[in-house]
């Protein structure tokens, strides 16, 4: 049996996965990795083919795909997982933000993303745990955005002809002008308690969202800990001054962000919440979601 698995998602980023992933696995063919391939025709079958391939004994299990593909890929190999970390997983990243990617420190184009797959240099990382209000609980690399941020992924959804960082951009100017909400939260981070309104908060095992946002510039994907980004109410004006900031990771420094670390969050509001993992949309009205860590439980090929 081949020990590493492929599975390519023929959608990611607007259906560009399917034009590029012929070229990028001639690229792997090409380094003599021994492996087979598997695409997905729909959302969430990423999962049960990674977890397939683990329990069959498959060493390495590739998501050729966005964050998505990736955050599919890592719930089942963590489904699968047994004592110590669960994995391998490999990226060979052609979605929109990539944003996993380049967390973990996975080349973002694809020739060299295809050498340090055969390379095969790994680091073992941590994972995330989200548990939503009647949602499945799913597992994450990258992080949770609540608010402003998880609206913003939504719009991105309706955007047809943009892709990668002008999709996000797009849908953010759509959200500051159409969905300009500020809820009241409730944040317990094991430390301490507060209730505020809030434009958004980010619970971050990486370093980056939104392709392209530092809203973490700080986290380390092997600490143990979430970075936690707190933005309070801003206005629109300062929202929009707020952004060139996140983009260099430069807003940590303004007075309405506070950043701190645990290794769990519960937010809970009377509000509706829409939140994102990993870029994912997973709630539209929430009212409690709770975050943890999984320190060091998924090995990844960097």
């Amino acid at each position: 049996m081949r020990t590493t698995k492929v599975i390519v998602n023929p959608a990611a980023a607007r259906g560009q996965g399917r034009q590029k992933a012929g070229r990028i696995l001639a690229l792997l063919a090409d380094t003599g990795l021994d492996f087979d391939v598997e695409y997905t025709d729909s959302p969430g079958q990423a999962i049960a083919l990674a977890r397939n391939a683990a329990s069959a004994g498959h060493e390495t299990v590739v998501a050729l795909g966005g964050d998505g593909t990736s955050q599919e890929v890592l719930n089942g190999l963590m489904q699968a997982r047994g004592a110590g970390p669960a994995g391998t997983l490999g990226v060979l990243p052609v979605g929109s933000g990539n944003d996993f990617a380049y967390g973990v420190g996975i080349p973002l184009d694809a020739e060299r993303a295809v050498e340090h797959l055969a390379a095969g240099q790994t680091r073992v990382i941590d994972v995330g745990l989200v548990h939503v209000d009647r949602v499945p609980n799913r597992y994450f690399g990258n992080g949770v955005g609540i608010g402003f941020d998880a609206r913003v992924g939504l719009e991105s959804t309706k955007v047809k002809r943009l892709h990668g960082f002008a999709m996000y951009f797009w849908a953010l100017l759509r959200t500051l002008v159409l969905h300009y909400e500020i809820p009241i939260l409730a944040i317990d981070d094991g430390q301490r308690v507060c209730v505020q309104p809030a434009l958004l908060i980010s619970i971050c095992n990486g370093q980056r969202f939104g392709g392209g946002f530092l809203l973490a510039p700080e986290a380390q994907v092997d600490d143990g800990l979430f970075d936690i980004c707190l933005a309070d109410r801003m206005g629109r004006l300062k929202i929009l001054e707020f952004l060139p900031k996140a983009m260099q990771g430069t807003h940590i420094h303004e007075p309405e962000v506070t950043m701190s670390r645990a290794q769990r969050v519960i937010v809970r509001s009377e509000n509706d919440l829409v939140a994102h993992v990993d870029g994912e949309i997973v709630c539209t009205a929430a009212h409690r979601l709770d975050v943890e860590i999984i320190p060091r439980s998924l090995r990844v090929i960097v």
